[in-house]
């Protein structure tokens, strides 16, 4: 189950593996949206760059968002005056909004045909003790000093008790735009794809980055793969989760809502429109949870499903995927130096869903940094700030959501009842006193992996609908033959011979 924007973009751009040693000024581990732009920033500055990508570009979580370009993250600017301050609030929100028209003016250099089109974005409530929570948003919002409207109307065909209003906002293919980064990037540097980076390690004034195609030498690195895969100095795997969502598109005869709509609260549901063989399709996402979840059917993009024909009856269903996406406990990203005793590199990470502008501050601060440039928004994405948790909530929800997945995943039986599970499914067995992870395809063969996650060794979950394993920890993920597909394990699970 592919993208829209990854089945839309097949062979636009053909990448080579790194086939030899190689030295430049800066690597840039990871080809998503923050590492492509970063490189970009960098090469725009004439510096010497190579970007080193797992899989094929724009394929992994950049690929499979729903391209909303917003400084609309929720309802969220309320809180970050409680907890953080006006002027703390008022950075963030500029920092976003300057985002926007940072896309809209690397689009209109490098002339990227990517949909880019500007929009009005909501966050919308269909309950009336939530109206007033609403109306707190638009209040702090203006406060900022950026324009925001309570509406009671939108172009949604259902109605609503309440949203708030951003003008000005943005949506477009994201795919298509980091391909036209891409274009750019090679115009003076080179990128490679099918090189998985095993180790980075710092050797006098500069690094080694070892790959399983090559070695890089550099001054200075950038990590950016999503989930940060050097567990120290850093510890980020103590300070975010990885949280699952689903979307679906669809076509129908009907009107389409304009605009960018997510609902305040649970459950999400998020809209907006693309285009599709030269008509405009609706996108509808939600059914989200914790990345690890156990999951047996396809009941996420049921929900969707059903959300779509109660609106849609006489809709099609043209596309289903899903993302991950990284969620700092205190729900600020982590952007610069990837600690205070690793100099020279960096980082951005934990973009929480909104990673389409908050992507393009992260390649622009840590382009700056690498640069010796001040960025008046660098501290407050700080990365290496070290404050109490304040949502210890959310701290407890993300322990106890690991340990229930990993309880329910046991599943205990004996060699001889292996026919216990079913073909095209999956199941955690205990065989000799030892956890074997069981996979059998449709015909029954079988696959057999140890299910211990290769980052921290936590028991992972079977994933009956995506056919992976994933890791209820920090979001890992591996395919039923046990090949590593997301960080930040990059090494892949070890293969079992069952008889």
């Amino acid at each position: 189950m592919k993208s829209l924007w990854i089945e839309t973009t097949k062979d636009e751009i053909i990448l080579n593996p790194l086939e030899k040693d190689k030295e430049t000024e800066i690597c840039v581990i990871g080809g998503g949206l923050f590492g492509l732009t970063t490189a970009y920033y960098l090469t725009q500055q004439g510096k010497k760059v190579i970007v080193l990508e797992k899989g094929e570009i724009g394929e992994k979580v950049s690929g499979n968002t729903t391209g909303k370009i917003t400084s609309q993250h929720g309802l969220f600017y309320e809180h970050l005056i409680n907890d953080y301050g006006k002027e703390y609030a008022k950075k963030y929100l500029e920092a976003n909004e300057e985002a926007i028209e940072n896309i809209k003016e690397i689009i209109k250099k490098e002339q990227i045909e990517c949909e880019f089109y500007k929009q009005n974005a909501y966050v919308y409530t269909m309950q009336e003790d939530e109206v007033i929570e609403i109306q707190k948003e638009v209040e702090a919002v203006k406060e900022l000093g950026k324009e925001a409207e309570f509406v009671t109307q939108t172009e949604l065909p259902f109605k609503i008790k309440g949203a708030i209003k951003f003008k000005e906002q943005a949506q477009f293919h994201a795919r298509k735009y980091m391909i036209g980064l891409c274009k750019a990037i090679l115009k003076q540097n080179e990128i490679y794809a099918y090189t998985t980076v095993t180790d980075v390690v710092k050797e006098e004034d500069k690094y080694n980055i070892y790959t399983d195609r090559g070695n890089v030498k550099a001054k200075y690195v950038v990590i950016a793969t999503h989930y940060p895969i050097i567990n120290m100095p850093g510890f980020y795997f103590t300070k975010m989760y990885q949280s699952t969502s689903y979307l679906i598109a669809i076509e129908t005869d009907k009107k389409l809502p304009q605009g960018m709509y997510i609902s305040a609260k649970e459950p999400i549901y998020s809209f907006r429109t693309a285009t599709y063989n030269g008509k405009q399709i609706l996108l509808i996402g939600g059914s989200e949870h914790k990345t690890g979840k156990a999951i047996e059917d396809n009941s996420n993009y049921k929900e969707l499903e059903k959300k779509a024909k109660e609106l849609y009856p006489d809709c099609k269903i043209l596309f289903k995927w899903n993302t991950r996406d990284c969620i700092s406990l205190d729900k600020i990203p982590y952007i610069g130096e990837y600690s205070n005793i690793m100099k020279n590199m960096y980082v951005g990470t934990g973009f929480k869903k909104w990673g389409m502008t908050l992507s393009n501050i992260a390649g622009k601060i840590v382009s700056d940094k690498i640069m010796g440039k001040e960025n008046k928004y660098e501290t407050i994405f700080n990365s290496t700030r070290i404050k109490p948790i304040k949502n210890r909530w959310e701290v407890k929800n993300m322990v106890e959501e690991t340990v229930k997945s990993i309880v329910l995943n046991k599943f205990k039986i004996e060699p001889e009842d292996l026919k216990q599970i079913e073909n095209d499914n999956g199941a955690i067995i205990e065989i000799n006193g030892e956890n074997i992870g069981i996979y059998k395809d449709p015909q029954g063969k079988i696959y057999a992996v140890k299910p211990n996650c290769t980052h921290l060794g936590c028991l992972l979950t079977w994933n009956n609908l995506d056919k992976t394993w994933d890791c209820p920890c920090h979001g890992s993920r591996f395919d039923y033959m046990g090949r590593n597909i997301y960080e930040p394990a990059i090494k892949d699970l070890e293969i079992k011979n069952i008889k």
